[in-house]
């Protein structure tokens, strides 16, 4: 399919599967390199990097722990600008090495949020991997350490992402048609 509808808007394909899995496995090897002494928690934050999570750990092969976190700061195809806690975290994370796993990070206010959020609970250290980043949205200053692509402005669904709640089931990623 190279054209969707989903309620209202049109979107075509943008990203192919195969090339967002040649990806998250390039992210996986990095963090494999990287933290394989750390032992570290993967904090998944719901719900749109469900696809990219499952899709990264069957590639990490350090040990490891994961766990869910679920924010809120969309509402159709624009930011809230409000986030909200809706899920938290259980685990002690003290000490601990944390990946935040994100599906996208376009103003980076949800993930400073987050960070500021995790930071108060002592963690060793807090890196992000992220599937997607708008370099041209960010408001604040992030360190990604784990960026599988980088993308325009644009608003997208599939792999995950969503049109209020639709899409997330597409395993390309699609871009919206003006």
């Amino acid at each position: 399919m190279n054209t969707i509808k989903i309620k209202d808007r049109l979107f075509s394909v943008s990203i192919m599967e195969k090339d967002i899995l040649r990806e998250v496995k390039r992210v996986a090897d990095e963090i494999n390199n990287d933290l394989k002494d750390q032992n570290p928690l993967f904090l998944s934050v719901l719900n749109g990097s469900f696809m990219f999570t499952a899709d990264l750990m069957k590639h990490i092969t350090i040990p490891c722990e994961i766990s869910f976190v679920k924010l809120a700061s969309y509402q159709g195809v624009s930011s809230t600008g409000a986030i909200k806690e809706v899920i938290g975290i259980n685990e002690d994370i003290a000490g601990r090495t944390i990946v935040i796993v994100e599906d996208i990070v376009d103003t980076g206010l949800t993930m400073q949020r987050l960070i500021e959020t995790l930071g108060t609970r002592g963690p060793k250290e807090i890196h992000i991997a992220s599937l997607l980043v708008k370099p041209d949205k960010l408001k604040v200053k992030l360190d990604i350490k784990y960026v599988a692509m980088k993308i325009p402005n644009d608003f997208i669904v599939g792999y995950g992402l969503d049109y209020d709640g639709y899409g997330r089931n597409y395993p390309d990623i699609y871009t919206v048609v003006e």
